[in-house]
């Protein structure tokens, strides 16, 4: 079965890992980004026939986040062009506690098309990766809401999960919720990342309020402000959020990585004590 697994978010968090998963297993998926040949640029419709041409399963990312404006009539539109082309099955990587990345399931629910939804906590790469890293560099990480409990997962073990849903027909018409094995707070997250890294990091709980407008004096792009909001407002503290799912034990057999872990493993890269990037 070779090239014929379309990967779109091919370059992100966890379709990179996806990539690699497959690659692993002897299969080169077709890579789904604006850089690829052929590319997929979701703001290019055009673009979407020439990634799905002779495609049967694909892995569905949606970038920068399925709640913003846009993503649901995209997410239909290409899943009515991949069922016109033959695609047979989707697997979708969505988010916990968010209502308008459930309408974006619903599409593909409805479909006809065999799917599987990996519905996922906030990830640990958020502070390797993403827009918790910058903070952590500077050492003064400020926050709001930083006794909220969050049961992060690991990229790593989302990736594995939605793998096997790609390759099995096992997890078919499954929502799989994937979050790691324990809740922690932010606090939790950067003293553990201070102690595993040898740094002095300090933590600052701020509204909500306050945090929004020092992304927008740092000239944050709005639409990315608007997600952030959201995600603290309405994610963050949705009771869903909150809760450990035990569906990364149940399909890969192992328990879900903790953030421990995950800190052990990337305190090795130096991702962590890199100089700061005074660049907005």
């Amino acid at each position: 079965m070779k090239n014929n697994i379309l990967v779109i978010g091919a370059t992100g968090k966890t379709g990179s890992r996806v990539v690699k998963q497959l690659q692993n297993r002897g299969i080169e998926p077709r890579i789904g980004s604006r850089n690829a040949t052929p590319g997929f640029d979701w703001n290019n419709k055009d673009t979407w026939v020439n990634s799905l041409d002779g495609i049967e399963k694909m892995y569905l990312t949606y970038y920068p986040d399925l709640a913003v404006p846009g993503a649901k009539e995209a997410i239909e539109s290409l899943t009515y062009l991949a069922k016109e082309m033959g695609v047979k099955k989707m697997v979708l990587m969505s988010g916990k506690g968010e209502t308008e990345a459930e309408s974006c399931e619903q599409i593909i629910i409805n479909s006809g098309i065999d799917y599987t939804i990996v519905r996922a906590s906030w990830f640990n790469q958020n502070w390797s990766e993403s827009f918790f890293l910058d903070p952590i560099l500077s050492g003064q990480v400020a926050l709001p809401m930083g006794d909220v409990q969050v049961p992060f997962v690991d990229a790593e073990d989302i990736a594995e999960v939605a793998t096997e849903a790609l390759l099995t027909e096992n997890y078919n018409g499954k929502i799989i919720e994937v979050t790691g094995p324990e809740l922690i707070t932010f606090k939790d997250a950067v003293n553990c990342i201070a102690k595993a890294s040898n740094r002095n990091l300090e933590f600052h709980d701020i509204t909500l309020e306050q945090y929004v407008d020092d992304m927008k004096e740092n000239q944050v792009p709005a639409d990315f402000v608007w997600l952030i909001e959201y995600l603290f407002s309405h994610v963050l503290t949705n009771p869903e959020n909150q809760k450990v799912s035990h569906d990364i034990e149940n399909v890969l057999g192992r328990p879900a990585s903790t953030f421990a872990s995950f800190v052990s493993k990337t305190v090795q890269t130096g991702v962590w004590n890199q100089p700061v990037s005074h660049s907005v």
